[in-house]
């Protein structure tokens, strides 16, 4: 355990004594700039008693050498020229602090990122700006006054914005370690796009038969509030202490009443689209959006109701659960700590006209055919041609649609999922028609997760996928609705030109598209793809630059369903290690006007 010793009692007014130390960082600054030059401008500065180098001074040697100065009473600042103070200001801190020194009293130069790293081909220009880093530093340390440091409270309490896979299983890792969870989620279940896939790549697991008993906790958990159907508008306030408000829109259904019977679906007049089955298949303005869905409790659309009336009568719906004058309810909740797991949108096609998607009824996406082959969609897991609902002889997948794609506003980055998702949907419907041909058209197989190889494999030698290397040019209709395909195969070099009965884009992960209101309402930074920032992208990469604040899953970027729990499970532990401190201490600063 580190001693701390006795305070130095420094009041502001003694006249500053500063001490300099350069820091060689091996051959990151001096292997740039003459160190013991930086040493002879730096004495010469005003109020600068002591100047001293070593080659760490991260190492316990180097930070004698400080606590030594301190020690002697040779001085009352301390200005280190080193790395960025985001890798080694709390450490110089504490060296203040364990000699005694307020640890405020302190001040960082960053003359490695800011200065030797980024003019390394040029020392004259680097040895210059680390000459005014310095003099800056020091100029700012004669005016540092001590400062004792805030300590509040923190909110045992955690909001979780988003109740896909990622979601749930923060939250449910929060709740066994006994705090209090918020969880948001916008539609009306919790589930998001994993209750939307029948079988999971590469085990072929039943997908429902992994989320549901997940779902089920999350329900039937004390320390978990769940609100569906409900979106956060507002946070205010700090690490440990936010403050939130939920709006709860309204289901025209009394949750606490409705029975989840079904009984009012048959009499509702009113056919709509189905948004959970992609619009392959239908609902009535009054819904459920599966048959798994938690809460299971029903819905009014009220966009298509037409208000008839027939689903609150008596012999209709018997508790009463009906009430066409709900209203939004607004929540207020105070928490220590948010994650956010918004989830992913997938790419729209249809800014690729080449491929025909909106035009050609036979060309849909990965996601349609997903609800296709379920045993839960619209056909009952039996996929066919949406023109006829025959079942196609021959189905085609392209990769990479939205994806790895350099042109002007095109996704650079590569979703990780469709390569897999593809060829777990080929097998598929190999298993349902064996004797289907079914091609798949790539530029490159990514099967880098645990087992991905091995299906890979599997799937060409034992089911007798026909992987294509080569871009699809251009597709065209003929009268029957079959698909015309051209393009190329790029290791034999030569032109292909195919007829298949089903054209499946295995298109990419996006940000949502409500990513900026996110973004906006908890002040968090977003990357150059458009999915939430990470703070360090291999030290911290559930944290946000906003205390308090971590992202998991999806919104992060493109990852498989293993990747989104194990990203969640480590925000979960994250927020967790905040919030058992019980207190938090907080920077010090504030604004002064001279």
């Amino acid at each position: 355990m580190t001693e701390t010793r006795k305070e130095i009692i420094i009041t502001g007014n003694e006249r500053p004594k500063i001490g300099v130390y350069i820091c060689h960082c091996g051959v990151n600054i001096a292997g740039v700039i003459s160190v013991p030059d930086l040493l002879n401008y730096a004495i010469t500065l005003p109020n600068v008693e002591i100047v001293n180098d070593y080659k760490f001074l991260c190492s316990e040697t180097g930070q004698n050498i400080i606590k030594d100065d301190i020690e002697a009473g040779l001085i009352n600042r301390v200005v280190v020229a080193a790395c960025s103070p985001r890798m080694h200001e709390q450490t110089f801190r504490l060296v203040c602090k364990e000699i005694g020194l307020n640890q405020f009293l302190f001040e960082q130069a960053n003359i490695r990122e800011h200065s030797t790293w980024v003019h390394m081909k040029e020392p004259e220009g680097a040895y210059e700006v680390s000459k005014d880093l310095i003099r800056l530093s020091v100029a700012k340390s004669r005016e540092l006054q001590p400062l004792q440091v805030k300590k509040v409270n923190i909110e045992p309490a955690c909001l979780i914005i988003g109740g896909g896979i990622a979601g749930m299983n923060s939250a449910l890792d929060l709740s066994t370690a006994g705090y209090k969870v918020y969880l948001v989620e916008k539609t009306p279940t919790i589930g998001g796009h994993m209750a939307q896939l029948d079988k999971t790549f590469p085990t072929m697991d039943c997908s429902a038969c992994i989320l549901t008993p997940r779902m089920v906790d999350i329900s039937r958990s004390k320390n978990i509030e769940l609100m569906t159907y409900s979106e956060v508008v507002d946070v205010s306030g700090y690490v440990g202490n936010f403050e939130v408000s939920i709006k709860k829109k309204p289901r025209y259904v009394n949750m606490e009443i409705c029975t989840g019977c079904g009984l009012c679906v048959d009499p509702c007049p009113i056919v709509c689209e189905n948004e959970f089955d992609l619009g392959l298949g239908t609902r009535k303005a009054i819904y459920i959006p599966f048959p798994q869905a938690v809460p299971g409790k029903y819905t009014i659309d009220m966009e298509k109701c037409i208000k008839c009336g027939i689903c609150a009568r008596k012999e209709v719906c018997e508790p009463g659960a009906i009430n066409f004058e709900d209203k939004p309810e607004y929540v207020k909740a105070k928490v220590g700590t948010i994650i956010i797991a918004t989830g992913w949108d997938l790419y729209n096609p249809t800014e690729l006209d080449q491929y025909g998607y909106g035009r050609y009824p036979n060309v849909i996406t990965g996601l349609e055919m997903e609800r296709l082959l379920s045993s839960t969609g619209p056909l009952d897991g039996k996929p066919a041609r949406p023109s006829d609902l025959k079942y196609p002889k021959s189905v085609a997948f392209l990769q990479c649609v939205g994806s790895r794609n350099f042109r002007q506003g095109g996704n650079k980055y590569c979703s990780r999922v469709c390569c897999m998702y593809a060829t777990k949907q080929a097998r598929q419907y190999k298993e349902k028609h064996p004797e289907a041909e079914v091609y798949i058209f790539y530029m490159d197989i990514r099967a880098f997760g645990k087992g991905y190889e091995e299906f890979y494999e599997s799937t060409t030698r034992n089911y007798g996928v026909n992987y294509i290397r080569g871009r699809i040019g251009e597709v065209y209709e003929n009268s029957n609705h079959d698909i015309i395909i051209r393009s190329e195969d790029t290791l034999l070099q030569e032109p292909i030109q195919l007829k298949v009965g089903l054209l499946v884009l295995s298109c990419g992960l996006e940000p949502r598209k409500d990513v900026n209101k996110i973004a906006a309402l908890v002040r968090i930074q977003r990357s150059s793809d458009g999915f939430f920032m990470e703070a360090h992208p291999k030290l911290r990469p559930v944290d946000t630059l906003t205390e308090g604040i971590f992202i998991a899953g999806a919104a992060q970027g493109p990852k498989d369903i293993p990747d989104a729990v194990t990203q969640a499970k480590g925000a979960a532990s994250s927020a967790c290690a905040l919030m058992a401190k019980g207190e938090l201490e907080l920077e010090p600063y504030f604004a002064v006007i001279r």
